[in-house]
């Protein structure tokens, strides 16, 4: 007898609370096997794949693309075990959710470990994926009919106020007579719990969904001919005037955790900036000699922003207290024994922030493959949320965008950002005549509570001089 499972969306670490639906891999009544990618979410960091970690026949969907759910809400349904045409492997009934225990299936002619509940692609048992097969709907709904019904709830949308007075609250699981009638009544923000089936043992039939469905649907009818026309002109909720027909945009996804993070950073950290221009004219040029040097001693390309982030590394052994973090609930400040250095990169999704791992220990050409390996990454959303945390310091060079300055946002919760203008040519008095020279703007964002304006001073005026004279950074290599 088959045994239908539920999979709840799973928590994909690094303390994130819910996900956005990109895109569904799977349909319902497609066989799936153990650990099988099913469906793609965007998370306020990246983007996963996200396996299932049963085998067997999809029953049901939970959310359409575009929505956004917490973790722990249900994502889709399996029926596992004898279902006829179905494949995978039917989980022991005492097995948890994140970790199963399977047989051979009858009907499939192959076998499979039990699923390893893991939850991002390239962790998992390893079994090949299933070739994605149609179940007749009539041996579907026959499948899940005989399966003894162990799924939560639907969460659905709320529905009109008439069908709350219909019928009580059901708590537990809802009877239905198959997944066709949870899907209508999904699509029409129909809420089964809230619903009196009419069949045996109360039991949900599809003219229960109809009838709610035509008693929604007058109550709208009848609301809205009673109602006052819309004035053109509404009150937005700051009070500013908007127009009815503005478009809204929910901050959620990467544009959310943007958001959070940044009002979080100016509402704790007490910041100040301080700024100076600096002649990048020998930097550029020590880099031109590096990347024009051949034989088999040459490696690859050298950017600009590798080299900064080598000074940056420097200056931070020299000023340890911008490397640190404030632990508010102790009125403590964390200095931290290695540097993590953040980029900022900007994507088609927004503004990301991936991290190079013990930059202190690395050469500017490991430094700057690193970070041309993360940007192809995010470029093509394929982050993980481990690369885009952790970062103890960050680096932002707005100067792509054309712009000679800027007063960054801290990256909370660290304690510093230095941004880099624009490298271009200037009037320079360079050894007492004027000349025209490649000027650059740099900018030190910090944190007040670590350090003093002397510290951050010394700071920036040490990445200058070594911009000025890369010969400079030489003596600390």
């Amino acid at each position: 007898m088959a045994q239908v499972l539920e999979f709840k969306l799973p928590d994909l670490g690094e303390g994130l609370t819910e996900a956005e639906i990109v895109r569904w891999l799977v349909e319902v009544g497609d066989v799936v096997a153990i650990d099988q990618p099913v469906v793609e979410v965007e998370t306020a960091k990246a983007m996963v794949e996200v396996p299932c970690p049963y085998g067997g026949v999809v029953t049901a969907r939970f959310g359409e693309e575009g929505a956004e759910l917490p973790v722990g809400a249900p994502l889709l349904t399996v029926a596992v075990g004898a279902a006829e045409g179905s494949s995978g492997s039917a989980p022991s009934p005492s097995s948890a959710s994140s970790s199963l225990s399977s047989s051979p299936s009858s009907g499939s002619g192959t076998e499979s470990s039990g699923g390893s509940g893991n939850v991002l692609v390239g962790y998992g048992t390893g079994a090949p994926a299933a070739r994605r097969r149609r179940i007749r709907p009539d041996r579907l709904d026959r499948a899940v009919a005989e399966a003894p019904v162990s799924v939560a709830p639907v969460v659905a949308a709320p529905v009109a106020e008439v069908l709350v007075a219909e019928a009580p609250v059901h708590e537990g699981p809802v009877p239905v007579v198959s997944p066709l009638v949870r899907r209508l009544a999904r699509q029409h923000d129909i809420d089964l719990r809230r619903l009196a089936g009419s069949g045996p043992d109360g039991l949900i039939l599809r003219a229960d969904v109809d009838r709610a469905i035509r008693t929604v649907e007058e109550t709208a009818a009848a609301t809205a001919q009673v109602q006052a026309p819309v004035a053109a002109v509404v009150a937005a909720p700051n009070g500013v005037a908007a127009a009815s027909d503005a478009e809204r945009i929910p901050l959620r996804g990467v544009r959310g955790a943007v958001a959070d993070k940044l009002s979080r950073s100016r509402t704790e950290i007490p910041d100040a900036t301080c700024w100076v221009d600096a002649d990048a004219t020998e930097l550029m040029a020590v880099r031109a000699a590096m990347n024009a040097a051949t034989g088999p001693s040459a490696g690859p390309k050298v950017s600009v922003l590798a080299l900064l982030a080598r000074i940056c590394t420097a200056a931070l052994a020299r000023f340890p207290e911008l490397n640190a973090t404030v632990d508010t609930a102790a009125r403590e400040i964390v200095r931290l024994p290695g540097v993590h250095l953040g980029f900022a990169a900007q994507t088609e999704r927004g503004l990301v922030v991936p991290v190079v791992r013990d930059a202190h220990t690395r050469s500017a050409e490991s430094i700057g493959a690193e970070i041309a390996r993360l940007t192809e990454l995010a470029r093509t959303g394929k982050l993980s949320p481990a690369q885009l945390t952790g970062g103890t310091f960050t680096l932002n060079n707005y100067g792509v965008f054309g712009v000679d300055g800027s007063t960054p946002i801290i990256n909370h919760p660290e304690a510093a950002m230095l941004g880099v203008g624009r490298i271009m040519p200037k009037p320079w008095v360079h050894q007492g005549e004027l000349a025209v020279r490649q000027v650059v703007q740099l900018s030190l964002t910090f944190d007040h509570r670590v350090c003093d304006g002397g510290t951050a001073g010394g700071f920036l005026r040490y990445v200058a001089d070594c911009v000025e004279q890369p010969a400079v950074l030489l003596r600390t290599l």
